[in-house]
């Protein structure tokens, strides 16, 4: 493999919050890389349309807007590569060490790392999925919720992000329904008694999704159930799947600590368990997942990074 000069900081990761890093990381004069996994688009780039960021008054489309971000990034002075990676290393230099990155074909060497890897949604697994995403379905109700004004909306899942779904979908269709694979929700009591009292949500237990049903867009859903392995369809022109996230962290395990479920783990200064290892934006345990937060991620880790650099 051929390796690389060194970098102040390399980024793994160009979501909203690594491009801000990156940003304020060229701005602070460090030599700056960012590399971008192919197979991985993020969470922003689904939205149809982003009415929720600051200044944004009209809207911008979320490719429009991850495009913005890098053109951003790069006119300040940040080199960006595409490229996945699979490893990290810590590596023993005189009295002070540096991290290796590894891709498939490529080793990249830095003083410092900011991991912007996001996470991805957990999907479905059912056939015609992928080419229902952005007509009709979706991952994010509060990205893409107003494109359903007075529609009849699925929203799979059953715990507690399922259920704010849910309630927050209301406030644009006419109907909710929830489905969900058990007989009860697994989301807060309170959540729960939000969703049963809310005459615009109704609840199907103990049944999956079989076969989403449309031409050019979503039109219904086929779902079976569980106990009786009958199969009926369900009228929808809108499906929101919220049955959790995967953490992009595989490359980070026995570097760094991660929780339970994978997530890095930081402190208030979103620095890791690691010397040179920060995490920003949905690779990290956070209690709201948006593009203004993980921008806001984005800029506590680059001036962190910044700081740990200087005193080296």
């Amino acid at each position: 493999m051929k390796t690389m000069n060194i970098y102040d900081v390399i980024i793994i990761g160009a979501g909203p919050a690594g491009l801000t890093a990156a940003m304020y990381t060229s701005r602070a004069c460090l030599k700056t890389l960012i590399i971008e996994n192919p197979s991985i688009m993020s969470q922003a780039g689904y939205a149809v349309l982003v009415e929720n960021f600051p200044g944004f008054t009209q809207g911008v489309s979320g490719p429009q807007f991850i495009a913005n971000l890098k053109s951003q990034a790069i006119s300040l002075g940040a080199e960006l590569i595409v490229g996945n990676v699979n490893s990290v290393k810590f590596l023993k230099q005189q009295n002070h060490g540096i991290w290796q990155i590894n891709t498939l074909d490529k080793t990249y060497r830095a003083l410092s790392q900011i991991v912007a890897s996001g996470a991805s949604a957990r999907k479905l697994d059912i056939p015609d999925e992928d080419r229902f995403l952005g007509k009709g379905l979706s991952y994010c109700a509060t990205c893409d919720g107003a494109f359903f004004k007075d529609k009849e909306i699925a929203v799979i899942g059953g715990g507690n992000s399922a259920v704010e779904e849910a309630i927050f979908l209301t406030r644009f269709a006419g109907k909710v329904t929830i489905i969900h694979r058990r007989d009860k929700l697994r989301a807060t009591r309170f959540l729960q008694e939000k969703a049963f009292s809310n005459k615009r949500i109704d609840i199907l237990w103990n049944s999956i999704v079989d076969k989403i049903l449309g031409d050019s867009k979503v039109s219904g859903l086929r779902l079976k159930n569980l106990d009786t392995n009958t199969l009926r369809e369900l009228r929808c022109e809108g499906v929101f799947v919220s049955i959790g996230k995967i953490p992009n962290t595989e490359f980070l395990k026995g570097v760094t600590s991660l929780d339970d479920n994978g997530y890095v783990i930081t402190d208030r200064e979103l620095k890791t368990s690691e010397k040179g290892i920060f995490a920003c934006g949905d690779c990290r345990d956070t209690f709201l997942r948006q593009i203004v937060t993980a921008c806001g991620d984005g800029a506590l880790a680059a001036y962190s990074c910044q700081q740990y650099i200087e005193q080296r």
